[in-house]
């Protein structure tokens, strides 16, 4: 009896009003993940379905700018979760949230990167690193007074909006960018090197490895 009167209450509230019953001030909330570039908006965007054994809830999963609530470019494409019962609670996520996720990720330039020597902890990042690949670059010539091997700067860009795609087994990202490389002179004034056109594709594979989520990335190309 109770489990019949938790999920009769639960039915009457959700069927009541949806939206406003869950928390209204969760339907648009900002993710911590996303910092304070962008909001997700996770509101129900039709009625709970009840079933005997489970309740199904469709939820938006809309990513957008924040303070920026546009239409989003993309079609959500219904889906279905496959027939399961031997847990409490079942998550998915469609190829929509993703794509939002990159769109607008790309539309507030978050996956735009400057990375300079001094905020790289692995290693020295300057001209002789290039040097060995691109011939041109030990060419560049200092007085005695400056330093032999310059610290360079590497400017990030996203050039078009990553591309997701869920696969059976793996998630799919394809990444177009451009990577310039300029070299910090002795006066904090930089100069152009040369500039790296990007495209690659990404898988990234989630398993479950000792009562863990463990991910395994994968650069194709």
């Amino acid at each position: 009896t109770c489990k019949l009167q938790v999920l009769g209450m639960l039915l009457k509230l959700l069927t009541r009003n949806p939206n406003t019953s869950l928390c209204p001030e969760a339907m648009i909330w900002p993710s911590p993940f996303l910092a304070d570039l962008a909001e997700v908006d996770y509101s129900l965007s039709g009625l709970p379905a009840v079933f005997q054994p489970f309740i199904d809830l469709d939820l938006k999963g809309i990513v957008f700018p924040a303070g920026n609530y546009t239409d989003s470019p993309y079609v959500a494409a219904s889906f279905t979760i496959p027939d399961q019962s031997d847990s409490m609670l079942y998550l998915a996520f469609s190829e929509y949230f993703f794509q939002t996720s990159s769109f607008a990720y790309y539309t507030t330039g978050a996956v735009n990167r400057t990375i300079a020597e001094e905020t790289c902890n692995y290693f020295n990042i300057n001209t002789e690193i290039f040097s060995s690949i691109i011939p041109e670059v030990s060419i560049i010539s200092f007085t005695k007074s400056q330093r032999s091997h310059p610290p360079v700067m590497l400017k990030l860009k996203s050039t078009e909006i990553p591309i997701n795609s869920l696969q059976q087994d793996s998630f799919m990202v394809k990444i177009q960018g451009s990577v310039k490389v300029l070299v910090i002179l002795p006066d904090s004034n930089t100069r152009s090197l040369f500039t790296l056109n990007i495209l690659t594709n990404t898988s990234i594979s989630l398993n479950i490895f000792d009562q863990k989520l463990m991910g395994s990335l994968c650069l194709n190309r």
